[in-house]
């Protein structure tokens, strides 16, 4: 698989939202769950023309997206996305959310049935740094991506770059893009096998779809 560099980052936009979005083709229907305040929903209609829509768990989030002049609900990834039709969407996006799902596994699924591709990105917990401070300090590690106390953290399924390969191949779902993020934001080299991604890569984004 070959991971490719994003175009010119917008000022201020997420490091992952500049990888999604270069994973988006102009004009497409995307769903954004657990879209936030609708950042990513902005960035992708002012730059790639999206007909967007988002659903988000939070109030404050739908109404500060509302606010921004986008079509967002309030609603919950684990039990909602049953209620969407197959096929509704071209791109349906999760973005730093995945660890915060009760199913992931089921929720990704979800994903897959109802829009054309799914992206998915999140803090990858195989880094050295965490495994680090596991293994010299033994406590919960609290990086700039995981900033949580283990007591206070809204993150319940922590997984690695690996363990989310092996849950899409398991899911049967094709990998047609990867990239795995430094702390600056750099793509991880190219052509670097899992087993290296896994220990250097701060976070990642998927581009999957069915077979």
């Amino acid at each position: 698989m070959t991971a490719q560099r994003s175009a010119t980052a917008a000022p201020g936009s997420r490091l992952d939202f500049l990888q999604i979005r270069d994973m988006v083709i102009p004009g497409a229907r995307v769903l954004d769950v657990g879209c936030g305040d609708g950042e990513l929903l902005s960035l992708l209609e002012a730059t790639r023309g999206v007909d967007g829509r988002g659903i988000e768990i939070s109030q404050l989030g739908v109404n500060a997206a509302v606010g921004r002049g986008l079509a967002v609900i309030q609603g919950d990834a684990d039990s909602d996305l049953s209620d969407y039709p197959d096929d509704s969407f071209d791109y349906v996006i999760l973005s730093q959310t995945l660890q915060a799902t009760r199913n992931p596994r089921q929720v990704v699924e979800d994903m897959l049935r109802i829009g054309r591709r799914a992206i998915v990105s999140f803090p990858n917990f195989g880094h050295w740094r965490i495994r680090s401070q596991i293994m010299f300090r033994g406590r919960m590690p609290v990086t700039d991506n995981l900033p949580y106390a283990w007591y206070d953290t809204p993150n319940i399924h922590f997984c690695s770059i690996r363990d989310f390969v092996e849950m899409a191949r398991g899911l049967d779902a094709v990998i047609e893009r990867a990239e795995a993020l430094t702390l600056s934001g750099q793509p991880v080299q190219v052509r670097a096998p899992w087993w290296f991604w896994n220990l250097f890569g701060e976070q990642a984004v998927f581009l999957l779809r069915r077979r």
